[in-house]
């Protein structure tokens, strides 16, 4: 179900964070190496990004296959960035297949990427619906719009990054829990949780990078233990259990 990357650091370009390495996200979407459900992402693809002097991030997403979009593969070379969220998706059964249901999901300065699935999408929206942030990105016809939601209510009240996308995780496991691996951006940090989908770790001088799975051979590559939430920002990369 999906991969998804994040990357804090010096600037990188686009091109080199989502389409150069060996293994990269864009190999991914056609030939995963450590994905536990499915076997392709080819359902849409999405990138933010975070530029100098504008709060809000920057976001570019399709439908279709990455491989298949020559305008981002144009794009990607001439645009570096800090702060980085990309993902390419594998739908869920009966869910939208339209580019507003591909991540990386957004309001105000906040990008946010699923992957997984929602073990009980109905009861978990009955029972947390009124609970979740109503914007535009958590109205599209998908289950990681619910966690989204969940998690920018927190944000807009003033829960940090890694303790709002937790406590969504939480809420969630009370309704019928499912596979909520999630990545999230503010412009300032990345955090993340796993739980029931693999998350990797890749710390440089330069600065981290999260990723569903390795994007090559690099023997520093480290996954992060199912159940834990981590937190890259000014002091580097934290880990503590959900």
């Amino acid at each position: 179900m999906c991969r998804h990357l994040a990357w804090r650091g010096e600037p990188r370009s686009l091109h080199d964070l989502v389409l150069a390495p060996p293994h990269s996200l864009e190999t991914q979407s056609w030939a995963p190496r450590r994905q536990r459900h499915g076997t392709v992402n080819v359902d849409g693809f999405g990138v933010g990004w975070w530029v100098p002097d504008r709060p809000e991030p920057v976001r570019y997403r399709r439908a279709q296959p990455i491989w298949t979009d020559a305008s981002f593969a144009s794009l990607a070379p001439t645009v570096s960035a800090a702060s980085v969220v990309a993902a390419v998706r594998s739908a869920t059964p009966g869910t939208a297949p339209d580019e507003g249901a591909a991540a990386p999901f957004t309001h105000g300065r906040w990008l946010v990427s699923h992957n997984g699935r929602l073990g009980d999408w109905a009861a978990a929206r009955a029972g947390l619906g009124p609970r979740a942030a109503d914007v535009p990105d958590t109205r599209t016809g998908v289950d990681s719009a619910l966690l989204v939601g969940l998690a920018l209510a927190r944000w807009l009240d003033g829960t940090p990054l890694a303790e709002g996308l937790a406590a969504a995780t939480h809420d969630l496991l009370a309704h019928g829990g499912g596979r909520l691996t999630t990545l999230a951006g503010d412009g300032a940090s990345i955090a993340g949780v796993v739980r029931g989908e693999p998350m990797w770790t890749l710390a440089t001088g330069a600065g981290v990078l999260v990723a569903s799975e390795p994007h090559d051979d690099d023997h520093r590559w480290t996954e992060v233990p199912d159940d834990h939430v981590l937190l890259v920002d000014d002091d580097g990369l934290h880990l503590h259990p959900l």
